[in-house]
């Protein structure tokens, strides 16, 4: 629950319903806070990916939109859709005829953030409070800065460099 009186920034919403019932804040970037209003379709609470269906009888409140009355969708099929969505933008100079044998985007596309981000000098118990990884090590596979951000990071660091500035 959030501190009495405050306010939660553009940005920034609490998920009450994570996994073991905790709440958590999640944030976000200038361009997903652009995008969100068009998947909510002004709506303010229940889940914000939907079935083209009504849920079935017996699935829990919690995943069920109470204006629509249509079940949360499943984080696989929303990968397949994304995936799917995502083919030619993934490949560029593809033929939109070829699309059948093109992969999209996945959730890696999330993973290659943290890449980024630890490339960047995010601090090491950062990345795990960002992502919503469990620990830091469940990241090792994602944050792993490239060739040229290690060279960059030790070329930053060269106490000779520092004196010649």
């Amino acid at each position: 629950m959030p501190e009495r009186g405050r306010s939660v920034p553009a940005g920034q919403a609490r998920a009450d319903h994570r996994q073991g019932g905790a709440t958590e804040w999640i944030h976000w970037q200038s361009g997903t806070a652009q995008l969100l209003p068009r998947l909510t379709a002004r709506r303010t609470r229940g889940p914000l990916f939907l079935t083209g269906r009504r849920a079935p009888a017996g699935t829990a409140a919690l995943d069920v939109c109470e204006e629509t009355g249509r079940a949360r969708l499943s984080y696989r099929r929303a990968e397949e859709i994304f995936e799917e969505n995502t083919r030619l933008v993934a490949n560029p100079i593809a033929s939109p005829e070829d699309i059948e044998d093109l992969d999209g985007w996945t959730h890696r596309l999330r993973h290659s953030a943290l890449t980024h981000d630890a490339e960047n000098g995010t601090s090491t118990p950062m990345l795990p409070a960002r992502s919503h990884h469990a620990c830091v090590r469940s990241l090792e596979r994602y944050a792993r800065p490239g060739v040229d951000a290690v060279a960059r990071h030790v070329a930053e660091r060269d106490p000779a460099a520092r004196r010649k500035g």
